[in-house]
């Protein structure tokens, strides 16, 4: 199969729950009265897939974030000091993130008042949790492939059910629907919406087609945990 007029960059087979995977049960999210961080995070958490974008222009820049918007993702840059912050937030992002914990953006008012989201990265279990303690309603764990990949998120949830987390580095779109199953509230793809030649080719309808199929299989594994989650919940009220 062909995606635009890429030849050989075929696209991955629908996603599936693991076999003999118990997935994670996820709540209902109330809508009301949401700061606009908690918007945010409920649009992460709902489609389950950010783009993380980096590009040679800001005009590619545009283009490739407009495409993949269409395509239904959340698109973000990386932010690595609290000057990257403020002219993020100055230019109306709502949305911040980064590979470590950057104290400073933590501090700065917008994270502290709720109008801006911001996902600090995070590798080891007390990263983790400082983040989180830090006022991180979500963390980035980063780099998740190296560290293990699916079962290093898992492992990860056991201790830690309460905090939301977001694999990144190193996940292709065929398995997105495992992350999400094994606990990932979403996870970050770059070169996997991102295509290197596409990029080059500025075939930005090559862009929109991985990115509207990322959200396919992010969707079919939510939808599915939303069942599980209502099933339970259904049954539960039943029994008492």
């Amino acid at each position: 199969m062909e995606i635009g007029s890429l030849k050989g960059k075929a696209l991955p087979p629908p996603c599936l729950l693991p076999q003999n995977t118990a997935p994670p049960l996820r709540p209902r999210i109330n809508f009301s009265q949401l700061s606009h961080a908690d918007h945010t995070l409920t649009r992460i958490q709902t489609s389950g897939i950010i783009a993380c974008l980096r590009a040679n222009t800001a005009e590619l820049a545009m283009e490739a974030a407009r495409a993949a918007l269409s395509g239904g993702i959340t698109v973000v840059g990386t932010v690595l000091n609290i000057e990257d912050a403020r002219k993020a937030v100055g230019a109306g992002a709502k949305f911040l993130m980064s590979p470590a914990i950057v104290k400073d953006v933590i501090d700065m008012d917008g994270f502290q008042n709720g109008e801006v989201l911001y996902i600090p990265g995070a590798m080891t279990p007390t990263e983790i949790l400082s983040a989180h303690d830090s006022g991180a309603k979500i963390v980035k764990v980063y780099p998740v492939s190296v560290l293990g990949g699916v079962q290093y998120i898992s492992a990860l949830k056991k201790p830690f059910p309460h905090i939301s987390m977001v694999a990144s580095q190193g996940i292709t779109i065929d398995s997105v629907g495992e992350y999400i199953a094994n606990g990932a509230s979403s996870v970050v793809l770059s070169d996997a919406i991102f295509d290197k030649e596409a990029m080059a080719q500025n075939n930005f309808i090559v862009i929109r087609q991985l990115a509207h199929f990322a959200t396919l299989q992010a969707s079919q594994v939510l939808e599915m945990l939303d069942f599980i989650f209502n099933y339970y919940f259904y049954d539960y009220f039943h029994i008492f």
